[in-house]
């Protein structure tokens, strides 16, 4: 199948360059979709999909355009490459944009030693009805649970190839099996839900689907009863479960698009610290059975480990091609694409500096606060760092978990909250991004 993907990406680039393009580059896209969902230990629904999604970028000078279809026959390749030169000529000039050069390209990579594809058989739907229903069992036998909401379980296998006229030419394939359980406890006003849910490359990896429904219903039984906190001045513990939001808000300010458009509260932060300097947050697209590894970026090149922040200190911008060249950079290999965009900056797999202590520990360091397993809702001032959010969790008195909350909002400036972390040990590894539990000081709670 990799040859048909990347036969059609050479059939794209040739109706390109036919229908008058400088240069080109393509992605083919072909996938399978499977996912059960069961509510009274019967089946609720089913879905399988398949399908396969081309996309073209077409270059005229300093002009693009892209297109995209889910129809692989030869007329509709030619039909796109015609439209999609027909669109660039009325394009605006960018002068950042352009093709790799061809000795920027990767030409060889182990896609095999970075695991991203299980090889063994696509599961049985009644395999995965199976899974649904034992976590859905699980959660119910814990008293107080009054239903589950929703049990499901899934599987995909996606297999990619890029292209283009510069020469490149790569594709791999990805799988991943997940299992997840929603519950709730109480009824009307007094309703609380809560969820977990595991999602791995290889199916053998995967948590038995009665744990998860039994941590399901754990975490919801411990909502019950949830009230307003206090309002005032407070330390903030963002359990691991929710403690990436902030990271990625990092990485969204250190995002060269970003920084680029003058849109980043990190605008002027290069070389200067923006977290303790005891942690780093390292890129590693290389790290075996993660879902968020790749071998080149969508651009062709070679990806790499690097720390976007080192020893506190920030260290480079997260770099496409285009927006290395506006900011006079090079590419950090960190472009991303779909089939009907151009390449952008994006990170996929990024870990944190874990700490010595547990969450538990950290609660004792805490004292009096909030503990944070859920965020609802955002408001970022991309210019200023300003932060704040919905959130609920628990209520911590004297280093113990003393009553549930919910209905708070929490407030401060990203660049402060960044710079005081205390990281916990708890980050789970097999995670694209796995941050840990983060304790914040003197965040600003409105809750009673």
């Amino acid at each position: 199948m990799t040859d048909t993907l990347s036969s059609l990406t050479q059939q794209l680039l040739d109706a390109a360059l036919k229908a008058g393009a400088d240069s080109a580059d393509s992605l083919v896209m072909e996938g399978t979709s499977l996912s059960i969902d069961v509510r009274g230990g019967a089946l609720e629904q089913a879905e399988r999909s398949e399908g396969i999604d081309l996309g073209l970028r077409v270059l005229i000078g300093k002009k693009q355009a892209c297109v995209s279809s889910s129809n692989s026959s030869a007329a509709t390749i030619t039909e796109m490459a015609q439209r999609a030169v027909a669109m660039a000529n009325e394009a605006p000039e960018d002068a950042n944009i352009g093709l790799a050069d061809p000795d920027q390209i990767t030409q060889s990579w182990d896609v095999d030693a970075l695991e991203l594809a299980d090889d063994s058989p696509e599961p049985d739907p009644a395999a995965l009805q199976e899974d649904a229903c034992r976590a859905e069992a699980a959660a119910l036998e814990f008293e107080g649970i009054s239903q589950v909401q929703s049990a499901s379980a899934g599987y995909g296998a996606r297999r990619l190839h890029l292209a283009a006229t510069n020469g490149f030419s790569g594709g791999y394939t990805r799988t991943s099996r997940a299992i997840s359980c929603v519950a709730i406890t109480g009824t009307g006003s007094e309703m609380e839900r809560d969820y977990f849910g595991d999602s791995r490359v290889f199916q053998a990896d995967v948590m038995d689907a009665a744990e998860i429904g039994k941590i399901t219903a754990e975490r919801t039984l411990a909502r019950a009863g949830a009230r307003k906190p206090p309002t005032g001045a407070f330390p903030v513990l963002y359990d691991e479960r929710v403690s990436g939001s902030l990271i990625s808000h990092l990485l969204d300010a250190a995002n060269g698009a970003s920084v680029a458009r003058g849109a980043s509260w990190l605008r002027d932060a290069m070389g200067e610290q923006v977290l303790p300097t005891s942690l780093s947050l390292t890129q590693d697209p290389h790290r075996p059975r993660v879902s968020g590894s790749r071998p080149f970026d969508a651009e062709g090149l070679a990806t790499r480990r690097s720390a976007i922040v080192e020893n506190g200190v920030l260290s480079h911008w997260i770099l496409d091609l285009a927006n290395a060249r506006k900011l006079g950079l090079e590419s950090t290999a960190n472009a991303a694409r779909g089939v009907s965009s151009p390449p952008h900056p994006s990170v996929t797999n990024a870990a944190l500096t874990q700490g010595a202590h547990s969450q538990q520990e950290l609660l004792a360091q805490m004292g009096t606060g909030l503990l944070v397993t859920s965020m609802i809702g955002a408001s970022i001032n991309a210019n200023t760092g300003d932060y704040s959010r919905g959130a609920s969790g628990f209520w911590v008195e004297n280093g113990q978990i003393a009553y549930p909350v919910n209905e708070c909002t929490i407030a401060g400036n990203l660049r402060d909250m960044l710079r005081s972390i205390v990281p916990a040990n708890d980050a789970r590894m097999h995670l694209s991004r796995p941050i840990p539990s983060l304790l914040v000081e003197g965040l600003t709670l409105a809750g009673e």
